[in-house]
């Protein structure tokens, strides 16, 4: 996936801990022009936990909105600057990582009416395609898995630049966006308010702020 390009200069706060993998993808270009750094790029990648966030947002009673993200995931990714369509990815999220600030609002999230995490204690992103829509942003394509229920879903995503950090670690950054009915995934939760609206939105928007690490191979 064409996220990892441009910037390679610039100096940025030091972190000793560097996490699981993350989301890119088996990408091909809609023919707009790469960055020729890109193909330094070439590599496996993994997430820095303590920089990045994995989440999502929903409307509650229809007149505020709920935040959370999940913080216990594995996922792996090699890049392709040469050739993005040979680019892949997987994420595994498990989902009684959740985290919404608020223990009871969060057990009810891992039960029966939402994720219920006894039955399906995984929720798996694979990647199938990306696009380079021209600048910094590129639109990947993958399969959502949610319950035992596989869909196709695409993330907007927007390139932030690469870096090479004081202990030496080349780093990569992006943001991605991609909204989803729920009910289309089996958390079909229903309770209405007394004019007619949902008390929880069946649309939510998963967030991937993600600062990625390349992986050095280690001495044999």
């Amino acid at each position: 996936m064409g996220i990892f390009s441009r910037r390679q200069t610039d100096v940025i706060e030091p972190t000793p801990v560097a996490g699981a993998g993350v989301p890119a993808a088996r990408a091909s270009t809609t023919g707009a022009a790469l960055d020729p750094t890109l193909r330094a790029l070439t590599g496996r990648w993994t997430i820095d936990r303590p920089h990045s966030r994995i989440g999502f947002s929903v409307r509650h009673a229809m007149v505020t909105t709920v935040r959370g993200a999940f913080s216990d995931y594995d996922s792996t990714l090699y890049f392709d600057g040469a050739r993005p369509s040979e680019s892949r990815a997987d994420l595994v999220i498990r989902v009684a990582s959740v985290d919404t600030g608020v223990e009871q609002r969060d057990a009810h999230l891992i039960g029966p009416d939402f994720f219920d995490v006894r039955r399906y204690p995984e929720m798996v992103f694979r990647s199938t395609s990306a696009f380079h829509e021209g600048g910094e942003s590129f639109r990947m394509t993958g399969e959502l898995t949610i319950r035992g229920v596989t869909r196709p879903v695409d993330l907007q995503l927007d390139y932030l630049g690469s870096v090479l950090d004081p202990f030496g670690y080349e780093r990569a950054g992006f943001d991605g966006t991609t909204t989803i009915d729920r009910t289309e995934w089996g958390l079909a939760y229903d309770q209405r308010l007394k004019n007619g609206g949902a008390m929880v939105s069946e649309k939510v928007r998963l967030q991937f702020d993600i600062s990625a690490i390349r992986v050095t191979s280690s001495p044999s």
